[in-house]
């Protein structure tokens, strides 16, 4: 009898590459949204107003915008191993996040420290796909799917810490998010080595963003894009305030960090369902109708603050599962439609424009929530969806 192989591979890929990325990008991406956790609590210990929330939120976009682009133009991780990239990327991020409890001590500091972490986040999530793109010739838009998702429940895991240690000191959180961002990064370096089609990529290319306004399949893949982030980031940012005013109008009670944590999970559903959907229907039309029903997410948003808690709940979560689930159809568009000279430098340059987009909405948003009455705060939120929806529409008539 011949013993048992320690290992099952696909060709020449051992069986745990595909685990081992998802975790590391799950770990890695949970220091996006670790200070949003604590935001309460920061509050309380520094004395900042409510307007930090959308403050400190655009410095990580900033810093993410920031470092996507200077690693893209230097081509960072053409020049250097991307394993060891993420790797030291998820260390530093994470020491930056510790940052929070070592050496803040109000809004101008935190937004530094958070900026840091978004700069270091750059060398986690678009190169944890490039270290994807290096083991997976074939089926590589169901492997980015699962990672998009590792990213979605990476963004939403510091609401479940805080929600699990409730009575844990907000320094305890940022501490384990830091620890767990640390382990991920140093599981890439062990377990995952460069992959058999890894390719040194283009060196970077600013004439692809005439290429966006110049090709019509690709304008449209972009500015649907566009309308996804104006949207997608600021109700991430935002479901914790909006949970706890309408606990606050309705005077009931629920766990405002557990099922924030939900919503945004949920957006997993969205990514891994969409792809599976996306083989028969192809991914101009499954980014159409789940940007659609976020769209119709941001009106019915006005009448849900008359809901009952379950309604209410309930609804969140399917725009959490929506909001996000066309995120990997959009990435697969742009790539698709790009000039194939030019396809990392314009998914470069669309990820910079998408990013600085949500820094006006958190930014709008953020401002307007003083004025505007909280039942209708998200509705500013739908014209990133019909700007997405109107640009779109000539794609998904040519797939037709």
């Amino acid at each position: 009898m011949h013993p048992r192989p320690w290992r099952r591979s696909s060709g020449n890929r051992p069986f745990w590459i595909l685990p081992a990325i998802i975790i590391s990008q799950f770990t890695g991406t949970s220091l996006w949204f670790a200070s949003n956790a604590v935001m309460g609590d920061l509050q309380q210990a520094w004395g900042i107003g409510s307007a930090a929330l959308g403050y400190m939120t655009a410095s990580v976009q900033f810093g993410f915008i920031f470092g996507t682009f200077l690693f893209a133009f230097f081509a960072v991780s053409d020049r250097y191993s991307p394993r060891i990239i993420f790797s030291l990327c998820s260390v530093l991020g994470a020491l930056a996040n510790l940052g929070i409890c070592l050496g803040a001590d109000g809004l101008p500091s935190l937004m530094m420290l958070r900026f840091i972490t978004g700069f270091f986040l750059a060398g986690v999530y678009p190169v944890g796909m490039k270290i994807a793109a290096g083991w997976y010739e074939k089926g590589l838009g169901r492997a980015l799917g699962f990672l998009v998702g590792a990213l979605v429940v990476g963004t939403a895991f510091p609401h479940l810490l805080k929600s699990i240690g409730r009575s844990v000191a907000w320094e305890s959180v940022i501490v384990a998010i830091s620890i767990i961002s640390s382990a991920g990064g140093l599981l890439m370096f062990w377990l995952v080595p460069d992959g058999p089609y890894l390719f040194k990529g283009a060196q970077f290319s600013g004439r692809a963003f005439f290429a966006i306004f110049r090709s019509k399949n690709l304008r449209a893949a972009a500015f649907g894009y566009f309308g996804h982030m104006w949207e997608l980031y600021t109700l991430w940012a935002f479901v914790p305030l909006y949970l706890g005013k309408y606990l606050a109008k309705n005077t009931v009670t629920a766990d405002v960090s557990f099922w924030a944590f939900c919503v945004i999970a949920a957006g997993l559903l969205g990514c891994v369902g969409g792809g599976l959907m996306s083989k028969k229907m192809g991914s101009a039309k499954v980014a159409f109708i789940q940007l659609a029903a976020s769209g119709g997410c941001c009106l019915v948003s006005v009448f849900m603050y008359q809901a009952a808690l379950t309604v209410f709940l309930c609804f969140l979560i399917f725009w959490g599962i929506v909001v996000a689930g066309d995120s990997p159809q959009f990435s697969a568009l742009t790539a698709r439609t790009a000039p194939q000279e030019s396809v990392g430098s314009a998914l470069t340059i669309v990820n910079c424009i998408g990013f600085s987009i949500t820094i006006i909405s958190i930014h709008l948003v953020n401002y307007l929530a003083d004025f505007v009455s909280a039942n209708y705060i998200l509705l500013f939120l739908l014209p990133g969806p019909l700007f997405g929806l109107i640009n779109l529409w000539p794609l998904l008539e040519e797939t037709r």
